[in-house]
């Protein structure tokens, strides 16, 4: 049963190339987004966000800029995140070695890769992962 899945799963050399274009899309769509949030609220000082506010002023106003700060700080390293997969998986189609889970050995399976084209794990040692946390 797994030798039938492994070539149910086995990705043409077309379906790779469609999956590469996909990754390298979400590479420059990741990246936009996070030179938009770079040059937003992350450049900026915190005081120049928030204005600098006077005693008497609501403090309210300095925490709602400082949570939108911490906000982008977030997303931004998600992005990050995101652009490190991505890069390792391009690397692997590269290499010749993408789409095999690298806890198993096996093929991933393919609808995974066309949902997640960065996954580098098939679903069953993906699952082991999650129960191990």
């Amino acid at each position: 049963m797994v030798e039938g899945r492994a070539a149910e799963d086995a990705l043409s050399e077309k379906e790779i190339l469609e999956l590469k274009r996909a990754l390298l899309r979400e590479r420059k769509r990741l990246l936009a987004e996070e030179e938009e949030i770079s040059s937003g609220s992350l450049r900026a000082p915190q005081s120049d966000l928030s204005g600098e506010v006077s005693f008497d002023e609501e403090y309210a106003d300095a925490g709602s800029f400082t949570f939108e700060r911490e906000k982008d700080f977030s997303i931004a390293q998600n992005i990050k995140d995101l652009v490190e997969k991505i890069d390792r998986a391009l690397a692997k189609i590269e290499a010749g070695t993408y789409g095999i889970c690298e806890a198993c050995g096996r093929p991933i399976e393919k609808a995974r890769l066309k949902a997640l084209p960065y996954a580098s794990l098939c679903l069953a040692c993906k699952r082991k992962e999650a129960r191990s946390f």
